[in-house]
């Protein structure tokens, strides 16, 4: 059975805090490969979670020149 986006949607978020099992993993992929949005959504997510933690590895002073 196929997966509806609103899973695929729920899976892509659980899939950037545990490893999906093989089953999850492979409906998932397989509902990506035909549909734009759902694809188009997990790569703007997974872009936002290294920008994420690139800012949060980013000393507190860097282009903070309020005090200057």
């Amino acid at each position: 059975m196929m997966l509806k986006c609103e899973e695929v949607s729920r899976l892509a978020s659980e899939s950037l805090d545990r490893k999906l099992g093989r089953g999850e993993w492979l409906k998932m992929r397989l509902h990506l490969m035909i549909c734009d949005g759902c694809n188009r959504f997990t790569r703007q997510m997974s872009m936002l979670r290294q920008v994420s933690k690139a800012y949060a590895r980013q000393p507190d002073d860097i282009g903070d020149d309020r005090d200057s």
